[in-house]
């Protein structure tokens, strides 16, 4: 009985439509991915419907309950309202769940092929690691200093932020543990493979760098400090994914680049708190300092 290994070792011409089937999934690797443009395009626009749609359906209960009986919460309403925005935000964890099924399902073509060996997250060694964790500083500190220069008015991320603390908190969680991955797994797993296959790498990557931080514009508008850093960090991501042809290095910066914003979020209060202390002490020794002048 001929098994899909036995098919590999027949010549090109005589290969069957299932044989060249099993021949992809056995040959995939990150730069020859079981699945085409078209898949991760669909995939991707999957996951921006996700992304709105479901938050929106897990705040519609609490909506039509809360404001009952009115014509229509307006927009100013609703983005004063708390509750409502915790509800939002919360909505991007079964969001991002709903996105990681479908792309697990693209990419190992519902089982049959290794996740890591098609999107390269497989170690290589401590090294890569190290390298990965200091180029993720190195960027968060370039960003802050582009969002100082250039930063403007406040981002839809600030005012979630500022609207209430479980609200920062759900922010921090969602940032760190769900969306690197999925972000990553979209653009440079599924769009930049498909697209370095079938444009080249130079095509792909500017595709792919100006799809990720396209989408975050909207995001950040009109802090143009917030949109240069997200920019440079496409960019960076992207052209890692292309010099390395591997995911899991794109993965590891854009986690602890997100989990330094999550601890800061988290560690804020505490900060200002001392912040205020300090200030406080140090107004307090100014003045005696004026008395024993």
């Amino acid at each position: 009985m001929s098994t899909p290994e036995d098919s590999l070792s027949k010549s090109p011409a005589s290969y069957t439509f299932e044989q060249r089937d099993n021949r992809a999934i056995y040959a995939a690797d990150p730069n020859n991915p079981p699945w085409g443009v078209l898949q991760a395009c669909l995939a991707w626009i999957a996951s921006v419907v996700l992304l709105w749609l479901i938050p929106q359906l897990c705040a519609l209960p609490y909506v039509a309950t809360h404001y009952q009986g009115m014509a229509g919460p307006t927009k100013e309403m609703l983005l004063s309202d708390k509750t409502f925005i915790l509800i939002i935000v919360a909505g991007f964890i079964p969001a991002h769940v709903l996105t990681l099924a479908l792309v697990w399902a693209i990419v190992t073509r519902l089982g049959k092929v290794s996740a890591s060996n098609a999107l390269g997250l497989r170690v290589k060694s401590t090294v890569e690691i190290f390298a990965s964790i200091g180029a993720a500083i190195f960027l968060f500190f370039v960003a802050m200093l582009l969002i100082y220069k250039f930063g403007g008015q406040d981002t839809d991320l600030e005012k979630i932020l500022r609207s209430s603390r479980a609200a920062a908190l759900i922010t921090a969680f969602v940032a760190t543990a769900t969306a690197p991955l999925v972000e990553e797994i979209i653009y440079r797993g599924l769009l930049y493979s498909a697209l370095q296959r079938a444009l080249g790498r130079v095509f792909a990557v500017i595709l792919v760098a100006s799809m990720f931080a396209g989408l975050h514009v909207l995001q950040y508008w009109p802090n143009f400090g917030a949109i240069s850093a997200i920019s440079l960090l496409s960019l960076t991501l992207t052209m890692v994914r292309a010099r390395t042809g591997r995911l899991l290095p794109c993965f590891l910066i854009h986690l602890v680049f997100n989990g330094i914003q999550s601890i800061l979020i988290v560690m804020d209060p505490y900060m200002h708190a001392i912040y205020q202390m300090w200030r406080h002490e140090a107004a307090g020794a100014l003045y005696l300092l004026k008395f024993l002048v």
